[in-house]
């Protein structure tokens, strides 16, 4: 992206927020590293926009109550062969 960082964390949000999408899916989307993601919205973003933030702070709790649910789900697959 060749665009500034406040951009690219809003963007990110807005992103999150519209699709549900988890940190590693939005890292694959805008093709940057997850921990790039995870810097941009915990770090970046409240110093830009406090309200996105907060908006994006509630699907990220939400992604990180269902990633055992997700495990256990990636695991089966893995074990069953699916």
């Amino acid at each position: 992206m060749s665009d500034t960082i406040e951009e690219r964390a809003c963007a990110l949000a807005v992103y999150m927020i519209e699709t549900g999408a988890t940190v590693r899916a939005a890292a694959q989307h805008f093709g940057i590293s997850k921990s790039t993601v995870h810097k941009d919205l915990q770090q970046r973003l409240p110093q830009y926009n406090r309200n996105l933030y907060e908006k994006v702070r509630q699907v990220l709790d939400i992604n990180k109550q269902q990633r055992h649910i997700r495990g256990g789900i990636a695991t089966r697959k893995k074990y069953k062969g699916e």
